[in-house]
């Protein structure tokens, strides 16, 4: 994918994450159903790094959970991070810091430590580029303690009609499906005042594939989350032994 293409594509996401927080935010409250899997992964006491946190309600859920957590997220819309910091404020067993990161930089990930628990939860899918997914799971994986996990989840929209009806074509954005890669999609959002997004559709294969790629190995892999019970898919992941 050319430069200019992608910058483009996070130009996008970056402008709608900005602009519809507040509607974003109010589709996503609650843990999903898939969380709840994932909770023998995490430390009672420990460190845990959210990528992309949203409005925060991954600490939320911790907080439910756990006993002392040291919780650090980051996210790229400084509208999200004020909703997050809002929500956080007194949590009794998650201590929060929140910062307002670019994390499709190439050193997003210096000076950050090393955590028990990093998670990325729908964010790789919003990453335009094999190669810039790749470089963010590297990235990913450098902030984990040598037995640390790294948890994803990525969106599986192309298999459910009700998801599909949000695709638009790319001549939308003045793009074509040349400009794009295998699996790149322009999705509509119509809540709000409405916006775009681009979105990539990873399967198992290309997961493990990046995972490879990034120095890592896969420890699980399940389906979870919406209506129909299999939304997302989840990747379990530890440094390669």
């Amino acid at each position: 994918m050319k430069s200019s293409i992608q910058q483009h594509l996070l130009k996008l996401n970056r402008t709608f994450y900005q602009t519809q927080a507040e509607s974003f935010s109010g589709t996503r409250y609650g843990p999903q159903p898939g969380w709840h899997r994932l909770l023998p992964y995490f430390p009672q006491q420990g460190a845990v790094l959210d990528l992309g946190c949203g409005n925060g309600r991954l600490a939320l859920f911790l907080n439910e959970h756990l006993e002392d957590i040291h919780y650090v997220g980051l996210e790229g819309s400084p509208a999200l991070i004020a909703i997050a910091q809002k929500a956080t404020q007194d949590l009794e067993h998650v201590r929060v810091i929140c910062h307002q990161v670019d994390l499709t930089t190439s050193a997003w990930h210096e000076s950050l430590g090393q955590f028990d628990v990093v998670t990325a939860l729908a964010v790789l899918h919003h990453i335009p580029g094999h190669e810039t997914r790749a470089a963010f799971l590297r990235q990913a994986r450098a902030c984990l303690h040598p037995q640390g996990i790294l948890i994803l989840s990525t969106w599986r929209f192309t298999h459910q009609p009700r998801m599909r009806r949000k695709i638009l074509p790319w001549s939308t954005i003045g793009l074509s499906e040349t400009d794009v890669e295998p699996g790149d999609y322009l999705l509509d959002w119509k809540k709000g005042e409405g916006g775009l997004r681009y979105v990539h559709q990873l399967d198992e294969y290309e997961i493990a594939q990046l995972a490879h790629q990034a120095g890592l190995e896969v420890v699980e892999q399940f389906r979870a989350d919406g209506r129909e019970g299999d939304l997302s898919l989840y990747t379990v992941l530890r440094h390669t032994t």
